[in-house]
């Protein structure tokens, strides 16, 4: 019974990991890589300081926003410091791309599945 119950365990963990891969419509070509999947594991790291750091660099960019966590922009820079990626690299995303991961980013932050 008990191998039965690690199996749904074991299960359940690693469908938690594949929500994190985010599969994009787009494929795209940054330094050399081939790109059509990003793994936003790495938002499990991301601490309070790092959202008031992005959101210090979206105030330098000149953006304003009342709720940061739904800003596009915003949410680029937090998936850049959660990937390891650079933020132009989601800033070159195609529109429905950059709207899956600012999603995956804003979902995360808010608790929605």
């Amino acid at each position: 019974m008990s191998e039965k119950k690690a199996e749904v365990i074991t299960m359940k963990i690693a469908e938690e990991k594949n929500e994190m891969i985010i599969e994009l419509v787009n494929t795209y070509d940054f330094e050399g890589e081939k790109i059509s999947k990003i793994d936003m594991s790495g938002l499990e790291d991301i601490t309070a300081n790092d959202m008031i750091k992005a959101n210090k660099v979206l105030t330098a960019s000149g953006g304003v926003s009342m709720m940061p966590e739904t800003n596009l922009e915003y949410c680029l820079i937090i998936a850049a410091g959660a990937t390891g990626r650079p933020v132009e690299f989601f800033k070159s995303m195609k529109p429905h791309d950059a709207i899956k991961i600012k999603n995956a980013v804003t979902n995360f932050f808010f608790g929605e599945e």
